[in-house]
C-alpha cells in the first residue's frame, strides 16, 4: 500500500513540477505541422529551462519531434502539449544540434527513433553531461531521469538526402559547421517548411559559442536560395525566408567589423569599443552574449590569418 501511495505522490510531484513551465506558444504552420514555440531567453528559473522551439509533424501513424528541450522534464512537457494535437505517439525525433536545450529531453520518449548528423551524436555523446551540468546550475536541482540519447540513424556532414517517414517527405541538410559543428536543417518538402534549428533565430540575438562564423553566413546564403515560405527558427517566432538576409547581413557587417580591426592590431576588447551595435542592442540576451559573440568571431578571425 505505501508503495503505491509513494508512486502516487511521486507522480503529482512530476505533474506539478512540468505544470510549473511556461506554456508554449502553440502555431498551426499547415493540417499536420505545429511550431511549438517556447520563451525568447536563456534558460533561468523563471522559465525553468524551457527556451526552445520544437516542432511537431504528424504522419500517419506517429508523430515525428524536432528538438525536445533541456531536460526530461521539458520532454514530457512537450509531449503533453502534442496529446492536445493529436493522440499519434512520438516514433521519430529529430535533433537540429547536440545543444541542451534542443536534445536533452530525447530521454521523455523511450523507444523513439533518433535522427541527427553524425558530428551531433558525437558531441553529444561527448559534451552531454556538460549540458546536464549546466541546467542543474542553472536551475539548482538534478535531474536524475535526464539521459543522454544519442541517433541512432545519422546523416554525413555535408549531405542533402530525402527520405519519406511515416508518409512524410523530408529533406535534411546538413551544411558546414556553422551555429555548431553539428548543425542539421529539414526542409517538410510539401509544406515548403524549412526547420532551421539555431542557424536562424529571431527576436534573439544568436550565440556564437560553438560557431563558425563564415561558414554560418554562407548557410544562411543557402538557406535563401531554398524554395521554402516558412521557416521556424531555434528560437523566436515564426519567420519568412525575407528575413533571413537581415539576419545575414547583421552577422556579415559584425564579421567585416571585427576583422577590420584586427587587421589594425586591435584586441578583441578594444574592437569592441568600435562596433556599433545598435541593430542588435535590443534584442533578448544582447547583454550575455554579444561580448562572447565578438570574442569568438576575433578568436576564427586569427586562426584563419595564422
Amino acid at each position: 500500500m505505501m508503495r503505491w501511495l509513494w508512486i502516487a505522490v511521486a507522480a503529482m510531484y512530476s505533474v506539478s513540477i512540468q505544470a510549473g513551465l511556461p506554456a508554449p506558444k502553440v502555431e498551426k504552420i499547415t493540417e499536420r505541422v505545429y511550431a511549438l514555440l517556447g520563451p525568447v531567453g536563456l534558460p533561468d528559473k523563471k522559465n525553468q529551462g524551457y527556451m526552445v522551439n520544437s516542432t511537431v509533424i504528424i504522419g500517419e501513424h506517429g508523430v515525428i519531434l524536432i528538438d525536445t528541450g533541456f531536460n526530461d522534464e521539458i520532454g514530457a512537457h512537450i509531449k503533453q502539449v502534442i496529446t492536445t494535437l493529436t493522440p499519434k505517439p512520438v516514433t521519430h525525433i529529430i535533433n537540429t544540434h547536440h545543444h541542451g536545450d534542443h536534445s536533452l529531453g530525447n530521454s521523455a520518449f523511450p523507444g523513439a527513433q533518433v535522427l541527427s548528423t553524425q558530428k551531433c551524436k558525437e558531441l553529444l555523446e561527448s559534451d552531454g553531461y556538460m549540458w546536464i551540468d549546466i541546467i542543474q546550475n542553472v536551475l539548482e536541482r538534478k535531474f536524475p531521469n535526464t539521459k543522454l540519447v544519442p541517433a541512432s540513424d545519422t546523416f554525413a556532414a555535408g549531405s542533402t538526402t530525402d527520405r519519406v517517414i511515416d508518409g512524410v517527405k523530408l529533406r535534411f541538410i546538413v551544411p558546414l559547421g556553422s551555429h555548431t559543428p553539428g548543425d542539421m536543417m529539414i526542409v517538410l518538402l510539401d509544406e515548403k517548411t524549412l526547420i532551421a534549428g539555431d542557424i536562424v533565430v529571431q527576436n534573439m540575438a544568436p550565440s556564437f559559442r560553438d560557431a563558425h562564423v563564415k561558414h554560418w553566413i554562407a548557410t544562411l546564403d543557402q538557406i535563401a536560395a531554398l524554395d521554402v515560405k516558412t521557416i521556424i527558427p531555434g528560437h523566436g517566432p515564426v519567420m519568412l525566408p525575407k528575413q533571413v538576409p537581415e539576419m545575414r547581413k547583421r552577422m556579415s557587417d559584425l564579421y567585416a567589423a571585427v576583422e577590420a580591426g584586427y587587421k589594425k592590431g586591435l584586441t578583441d576588447s578594444e574592437i569592441r569599443k568600435t562596433l556599433d551595435l545598435s541593430e542588435w542592442r535590443d534584442m533578448v540576451s544582447f547583454e550575455q552574449l554579444m561580448g562572447i559573440n565578438i570574442n569568438r568571431t576575433f578568436l576564427e578571425i586569427e586562426q584563419d590569418n595564422f
